[in-house]
């Protein structure tokens, strides 16, 4: 299994950013998939996640009405659309996939390797 995040980089506040997280090795459409962030000195923080078989959508409330999560299944490619981004958005955001676990930052069963966020002016 690989989970492999993309499309982070240095964005200015108010600006927007497209992560993309391209599984191979698990039937995509029957996982729920998850995007996690760490910033520096802080536990690692629960932000959205995706059934991708169906499409039920979860947001945590520091990312809600900014972020959007969806998932390609033709692609097997899990995405997260950032929208009026913050300063404290800086962190290095994972993907994970798991066929239970939802809204925590720990316990999935596969993660990837994680893709640098930072926002700053």
């Amino acid at each position: 299994v690989q989970l492999v995040e993309s499309g982070g980089g240095l964005v200015q506040p108010g600006g927007s950013l497209r992560l993309s997280c391209a599984a191979s090795g698990i039937t995509f459409s029957r996982y729920y998939m998850t995007w996690v962030r760490h910033a520096p000195g802080k536990g690692r923080e629960w932000v959205s996640t995706i059934y991708a078989g169906g499409g039920m959508r979860y947001y945590a409330d520091s990312v809600k009405g900014r972020f959007t999560i969806s998932a390609d299944n033709a692609k097997n490619t899990l995405y997260l659309q950032m929208n009026s981004v913050k300063p404290e958005d800086t962190a290095v955001y994972f993907c994970a996939a798991d066929a239970l676990v939802v809204g925590r930052s720990d316990g999935y069963k596969y993660w990837g390797q994680g893709t640098q966020v930072t926002v700053s002016s």
